[in-house]
């Protein structure tokens, strides 16, 4: 039946040339399979028939169901303006349908003194009811306009509707298909499996997520197709790590030497929190057990990530390997750069950087000097998997904000070597446990959750614009003590569509407020020329500017100790995990630090949920795991971005923790009976394994 799935959509009965072209194009359905595997994202209740006097005006916008004779119809207007008029009756009332579109087709189909379902939206004028453009069948007829179910609801577009590919159009088309396709459904789940989880068949799941026969079928169909979704997820990742730990192929780095100890001495700017010694030995470990290490390293803004790498990376140069540090932009590969020259000075650890803007004469000297083993630890950004650029001896690749590269980015790394180098990923933006599970779960994770001695928690607070004059005097305030400013906002120029502070319209107005020569203002935002961009965030740093207006661009990469408040304009504008990185921007001192989070007087129950949660709590996790509850996995941890993107149709990544609980339990059982699934008992699940693989390049698909 594969092959059958596997066939061009427009083959379908309804669709042609021109339909499949928009179908793939709109929504990436290409295959009849695409088709059947395109399930709704709700359901309408059809299941219910109200009387029309209980019909009430908190109904207004919601679907509803009536069943009622038609008592008269008439037509009104002329030409474009000509609209149908039918009143109908049941037991307890009488109410008006209208149809602006179609009047002659729809009054030739209703007949005055029959009854009917209708379907709708009621509209409410001076507490009289009425439905605009209902749907209807006569009470005869079996289908009803589909009485006594629920109705699936699916993605389209306006270009899909404009082809009469609405969600109507969609569920005819599965409906055309569903006949062919369901002889040759075949199971995906072994039988012991299914019984020990409640499962019902694959069959009656596909039919009852797009033709639910009760609520409760609906219930099991999606519980049935989000179980096999992350079962197979899971299925596939542990084999992999099971796969990987069983190598011993990992570099040894047994020697704890001079580069390492001259360090800890000598250089180290403070004592080290015991979150970060932990992940240290960790680190150790896993580079002393032959096998290759592949750890992520969480921990929030500020925690000291950077510090624990550098550490590792002085061990791998004391046994004679290089290192390299990639991050995703030129601003915070300078920044690692910077930093780790400084610290590492005097200690004979030979370091460089390349970025896209490193200049021709420069980047030679550096690519000879790397491929004749005379650096010990190269940064720079995606400019350092470039295949011009050769390593003697890459022992340790570390990614900083790995999110933000895609998996062939990160790939294109670690086969720098014939053997693969240890592998450390960093991020600071909080990733709940429940998402690690599915987006690294071939990864051992790391948390460092404690701050560097001396700093302070932010202190975070929500403003409106009626307390602008206040805070434009607590920020002069600070500035008078010798502190240093951001105000970020969502947009660069004003757009008429989006009612949001502009950062144009914000430098001039700030400009105003906080003259020459007293105060001084400097722009950073993504339009810049990158030279530009890097003088401008140098000249902050060093303290020639006051005031830093910017775009998001700042959400990385930008390290000022002195700065001490961020004002984040339409902060409702901004996600939970960006508002945490932006705020994330100061606090980087021993000073006391703020935040100030600038929003509208109207705000919706969620960007108000999220905005008060802000200023309740610090903790990057409480903050994530806000963000998921609130809008799904979605884009959290740059899910997006991360490349590791898995065939997943019905589950959430953000919504179902839970089941990604059991799933991995119980793949993890059923590896640890048969790790490689060779038995014959496991071949449904070899296949179920290989098609919930993450989708990585053919050149990098040997890549654990």
């Amino acid at each position: 039946m594969a092959s059958f799935l596997d066939n061009d959509v427009k083959y379908l009965a309804g669709v042609g040339e021109g339909r499949a072209r928009l179908l793939a194009s709109e929504l990436g359905i290409r295959t009849l399979g695409d088709l059947l595997y395109f399930y709704p994202y709700r359901y309408l209740d059809r299941t219910k028939i109200y009387p029309i006097a209980d019909v009430t005006a908190e109904q207004e916008g919601t679907y509803i169901q009536i069943r009622a004779r038609v008592q008269s119809k008439r037509t009104l207007g002329i030409g474009r303006a000509q609209r149908l008029v039918v009143d109908v009756a049941d037991a307890s009332g009488q109410t008006e349908l209208l149809w602006f579109r179609g009047a002659k087709w729809i009054e030739k189909r209703l007949e005055v003194g029959r009854e009917y379902v209708f379907f709708g939206k009621p509209g409410f004028f001076h507490e009289r009811m009425s439905i605009i453009h209902p749907e209807f069948e006569s009470v005869d007829s079996p289908k009803a306009s589909g009485a006594g179910a629920l109705q699936g609801v699916y993605h389209t577009t306006e270009k899909l509707g404009s082809a009469h590919l609405g969600t109507k159009g969609i569920y005819h088309l599965v409906s055309a298909l569903w006949p062919t396709a369901e002889k040759g459904i075949t199971e995906t789940l072994p039988e012991e499996i299914m019984r020990a989880q409640g499962l019902i068949g694959r069959k009656d799941a596909l039919f009852n997520i797009h033709f639910p026969q009760s609520a409760q079928l609906l219930k099991a169909a999606q519980y049935r197709l989000k179980f096999e979704e992350l079962f197979g997820v899971q299925l596939n990742i542990l084999s992999k790590s099971a796969a990987r730990t069983a190598r011993a192929d990992g570099f040894l780095f047994t020697r704890v030497g001079e580069f390492f100890n001259r360090f800890w001495a000598e250089k180290l700017p403070f004592e080290l929190t015991g979150a970060q010694k932990r992940v240290i030995k960790e680190i150790r470990a896993d580079t002393v057990s032959g096998r290759q290490m592949n750890r992520l390293l969480q921990g929030d803004v500020g925690s000291g990530k950077t510090l624990v790498a550098l550490v590792s990376m002085l061990i791998a140069a004391d046994n004679g390997f290089q290192s390299c540090l990639m991050a995703p932009t030129e601003i915070l590969a300078r920044q690692h750069f910077a930093s780790i020259q400084k610290m590492t000075e005097g200690l004979g650890i030979r370091v460089a950087c390349q970025t896209g803007s490193t200049r021709t004469a420069e980047r030679r000297k550096i690519l000879k000097a790397l491929e004749g083993g005379e650096i010990d630890i190269l940064v720079g950004t995606h400019a350092l998997i470039e295949e011009r650029v050769k390593f003697s001896n890459l022992g340790l690749v570390v990614i900083d904000e790995q999110h933000r590269f895609g998996v062939e980015q990160r790939a294109r790394l670690w086969t720098k070597n014939n053997q693969p180098p240890h592998v450390l990923v960093m991020t600071a933006t909080p990733i709940p446990r429940t998402l690690a599970m599915t987006l690294y779960g071939d990864l051992e994770v790391s948390i460092i959750d404690e701050l560097p001695p001396g700093r302070k928690p932010i202190k975070t607070y929500l403003k409106s614009d009626a307390h602008r004059l206040a805070v434009w005097g607590f920020l002069k305030r600070e500035i008078a003590l010798g502190r240093q400013v951001y105000v970020v906002y969502p947009l660069i120029e004003e757009s008429e569509k989006l009612d949001l502070k502009s950062l144009t319209d914000g430098f001039e107005s700030i400009s105003r407020d906080f003259p020459l020569p007293e105060y001084r203002v400097v722009a950073v935002h993504g339009r810049m020329r990158p030279e530009d961009k890097q003088q401008a965030m140098r000249e902050f740093k060093a303290g020639h500017y006051n005031i830093m207006v910017a775009t998001s661009v700042i959400e990385v990469g930008v390290d000022v100790p002195n700065a001490s408040v961020m004002v984040i304009e339409n902060s409702e504008r901004f996600g939970l995990s960006q508002l945490h990185q932006l705020r994330g921007r100061v606090g980087r001192g021993a000073d006391q630090s703020y935040c100030v989070l600038m929003s509208g007087v109207k705000l919706t129950k969620e960007a108000r949920q999220r905005l008060e949660t802000m200023v309740e709590t610090n903790d990057g996790f409480v903050l994530a795991e806000m963000d998921m509850r609130l809008r799904g996995s979605g884009d959290i941890a740059g899910t997006q971005q991360s490349g590791l993107a898995f065939d997943l149709r019905i589950a959430d990544l953000g919504r179902d923790g839970q089941l990604i609980e059991l799933a991995r339990r119980v793949a993890g059982g059923v590896l640890e009976v048969d790790p490689l699934l060779s038995s014959p008992a496991n071949a449904l699940l070899r296949t179920l394994s290989d098609r919930y693989a993450p989708r990585v390049p053919k050149d990098f698909s040997n890549i654990s």
